[in-house]
């Protein structure tokens, strides 16, 4: 049977999987080409197929023999050094009402159709060497070379010809080289979107190949690698791959196809690739060994399959990839209506500056107000940030400051005694409780305009979130507007400044102790006089009797009553004096008397002789001469001197019970009295600060941008672009063109393409092998239409007993 009779045979099959492949490979193909524009930048990765193997394991023969053309290069080096992608494209036959042409074009010469394909493969060499050098061991290159070929005798599929793997570096070859070629055919077929054919060679240990195992490495499911064995012909006497074909030795899902490829004899006897597959026919209908396997063998099996395969997988893959760009196309429309239009007419500039400066302001407001589109989800900011400085920051550092805690008790006692002047006070003085309350009350300040200062730092944090992305093409008017508002701010940060020193300042002008909520004198006395005798525990001394105890017990009773009508009565000592009472000493010191001789009922012998004597001096002085009176005085009379005071005057150590009461009160007064204006600037504070500074500049920020910047003089230097940004929307400009046309290319696609794995059945059961679990692994040996089980055997071999496919054995 000849190659063309081979060909008609396999028609029928062709046929079937061409109004799928026509609707499907070729917008594939369309949408490649598309993206080719973009380079590298490119996200979008499409449907293909990447051959992958060792050096010269047959693989350009294989491609040409898909094809039916010479038209690559050929060596004994690495004949591919780029990558090439070979887009195979099925036309009408003259018999169908077209063309018997053949014919390839290259992406980089766009229209030019290239007839001799030996001119294609000058070409591909031509371009191969621009880029990586005319000496073949010099290295490879990643950059892609797209070709398409046009036939009447192929099926419509995208392959790309990847470099063979190498072990040892050659020549001028890099020492890398290995790690070079096997990274680029990793970024190929690592993604989900890519087929991969592995081509062996059959003389070689299938277990060792390199294809298979850099498949496995992408690939380790197996649900994507298809395997191809080559130079059937030349394996050792007596052996043959049929286990190789059947899976036997290593099983994949999508199974293997065996050809036999042109030896380098052929090549160099230039025998076509349409005398190359007559002779593989004989050569397969000539080994009995591979009688049966009519599906697994030839070239046109190889297309046939690839076809199949390729089109389901498009189409498993097809919903993902028109969601992939239609999200590209979004983001990148987005991203070019940033970057907006120039323009160059003064009303055009003023309009879109004032664009600009109502949009700021509406965006500064929406952040303020919480209402901005870009709300964060991660963490607080705008307006909440303001609200955390508010409760979280200010007040709660208020409510933990302890007005009495920077005074001691000593302070507060020094500060009463001062506030007695030159006279002992009855009562507890009202001048030093509004002394410290001040000076409690003037510790706010501070916090206050710290407060202040946060919301200020805060408004500009805000400024500078604003349009980010819109502003970044205006650098001179970005800089113009965060001086403006800082300016603005920093004068609306003077009068709430002011503000907040008034409140303080009213507060200490005015002690208003008739406050509702203000402990009063009357409660602050009960409860200090509570935690004074509660904290005192009474220890009784024994003291022995004399005479004078029943005067005592009931003096000491009649100064305990004193006490507690007027506990505030003092001495300038600051002991309360016990009325018609003698000290013990004076007591021990002074016999018995005569009640005549005695002083405030207490009797002194002592103090009546004193008395006597001064009598007897007073009369003696006045009866002497003056001189002689002096001179006498001054010999019987010493000098009394005076200690003189100390420069620093302060209390004694020792607290009398009435001085810790007093201190007590004082302490009470002034913790009652400082939680009330605490309280009145926790909620003054903020609202001062909300209405000079916050919501002044949401009011007024639009008016005061037009005031500034709204000025005819200044609209071509403040809308004047960096170069970058000119570049990045043409780029952007130019992406979105190439998303858009591949959109609209999507849309061509008829309605069976687009309905996914429903409706008709999947011949190949690529589509279910996509979605096994992932736990199962490509050496898997479930059923596939691929796979050698004996009821696949008989079926091969019974369709083959009734109507002849392919070779038909």
């Amino acid at each position: 049977m000849s190659v063309e009779e081979a060909t008609n045979e396999t028609s029928p099959a062709a046929s079937k999987a061409a109004p799928l492949g026509s609707s499907v490979i070729p917008i594939v193909n369309k949408l490649q080409d598309i993206f080719a524009q973009l380079g590298s930048q490119s996200s979008i990765e499409l449907p293909q197929v990447a051959v992958v193997g060792s050096q010269s394991s047959g693989k350009s023969s294989v491609l040409e023999a898909l094809v039916g053309r010479d038209f690559l290069p050929r060596g004994n080096d690495i004949c591919t050094r780029r990558p090439l992608v070979l887009q195979l494209l099925q036309t009408k036959s003259k018999a169908s009402g077209g063309s018997d042409d053949e014919w390839g074009e290259f992406l980089h010469l766009p229209n030019n159709r290239i007839y001799d394909f030996a001119e294609i493969r000058r070409e591909i060499e031509a371009e191969t060497n621009r880029l990586v050098g005319a000496v073949a061991d010099t290295g490879v290159s990643d950059k892609q070379i797209r070709l398409k070929i046009f036939s009447p005798n192929v099926l419509d599929i995208t392959l790309v010809d990847l470099p063979g793997i190498t072990k040892v570096p050659v020549g001028d070859q890099p020492t890398d080289i290995e790690a070079r070629i096997r990274t680029m055919i990793l970024s190929y077929i690592k993604q989900p979107s890519c087929l991969i054919l592995a081509v062996t060679p059959a003389n070689s240990d299938l277990a060792n190949s390199d294809a298979l195992q850099i498949a496995g490495n992408a690939d380790p499911d197996g649900h994507r690698t298809i395997g191809v064995i080559t130079k059937l012909d030349i394996m050792d006497r007596g052996t043959d791959a049929r286990n190789l074909l059947l899976g036997k030795v290593v099983p994949l899902r999508l199974g293997y196809v065996g050809v036999v490829n042109r030896c380098q004899e052929d090549i160099l006897l230039n025998r076509s690739v349409k005398e190359a597959l007559s002779a593989e026919e004989k050569f397969f209908r000539s080994r009995p060994a591979y009688h049966g396997l009519t599906d697994r063998l030839g070239i046109p099996q190889l297309a046939k399959k690839l076809n199949q395969i390729l089109v389901q997988h498009i189409k498993v893959l097809l919903p993902d990839l028109k969601s992939r760009i239609s999200n590209a196309l979004v983001a990148t429309a987005k991203e070019h209506q940033s970057y907006g239009e120039i323009t160059e007419s003064t009303a055009g500039q003023g309009a879109l500056l004032l664009n600009f400066l109502s949009k700021y302001c509406e965006a500064y407001s929406s952040l303020l107000e919480g209402k901005s589109e870009e709300m964060s989800t991660s963490e607080l900011s705008g307006g909440a940030r303001i609200h955390y400085i508010f409760q979280s920051i200010f007040v709660k550092s208020l409510e933990e400051v302890d007005p009495c805690e920077d005074l001691t008790d000593d302070d507060i006692r020094t500060a009463i005694q001062n506030a007695t002047g030159p006279r002992s006070a009855l009562f507890v003085p009202d001048v030093p409780f509004e002394v410290l309350v001040r000076r409690q009350i003037s510790r706010l300040l501070d916090p206050s305009l710290q407060c202040a200062r946060f919301i200020f730092d805060e408004l500009v944090k805000i400024s500078h979130k604003c349009m980010m992305n819109e502003l970044q093409r205006f650098p001179v008017l970005r800089k113009r507007m965060d001086e403006v508002i800082g300016d603005f701010l920093r004068e609306g940060l003077e009068p709430s400044e002011a503000m907040i020193g008034d409140i303080i300042d009213m507060e200490m002008d005015y002690i208003n102790t008739s406050h509702p909520n203000f402990i009063g004198g009357t409660k602050a006395v009960e409860a200090a006089m509570h935690n004074v005798k509660s904290s005192r525990v009474p220890h009784p001394v024994a003291r022995p009797k004399d005479p004078v105890e029943p005067e005592r017990t009931s003096s000491s009773s009649s100064a305990s009553q004193v006490k507690s009508r007027s506990f505030l009565g003092r001495q300038a000592n600051g002991i309360v004096p016990d009325q018609g009472v003698v000290s013990a000493d004076a007591e021990k010191a002074a016999p018995p008397a005569n009640a005549n001789d005695s002083r405030w009922g207490i009797p002194s012998i002592f103090r009546g002789g004193e008395n006597q004597n001064r009598a007897v001096t007073k009369e003696n002085f006045l009866n002497k001469p003056l001189n002689e009176a002096v001179e006498d005085m001054s010999q019987n009379l010493s000098m009394i001197y005076l200690k003189e005071p100390p420069a620093v005057l302060r209390p004694s150590e020792t607290h009398s019970e009435q001085e810790d009461i007093e201190i007590q009160i004082t302490k009470l007064l002034l913790k009652s009295y400082y939680d009330i204006v605490r309280k009145n600037i926790e909620d003054s504070v903020p609202k001062a600060i909300m209405h000079f500074l916050v919501n002044h500049t949401k009011r007024e920020l639009h008016n005061v941008f037009i005031k500034k910047l709204y000025r005819e003089n200044l609209f071509e230097e403040m809308l004047q672009e960096p170069d970058e940004i000119a570049v990045k929307r043409k780029r952007t400009r130019e992406t979105l063109h190439i998303l858009q046309q591949a959109y609209r290319t999507l849309d061509e696609l008829p309605m069976e393409a687009e309905s996914v794995c429903s409706g008709g059945t999947d011949t190949t059961g690529v589509s279910k092998h996509l979605d096994l679990p992932a736990s199962s692994s490509m050496y898997s040996t479930s059923s596939s239409p691929y796979s050698a089980s004996p009821s696949t055997g008989r079926r091969n071999r019974r369709a083959g007993d009734e109507h002849q496919n392919g070779y038909g054995f």
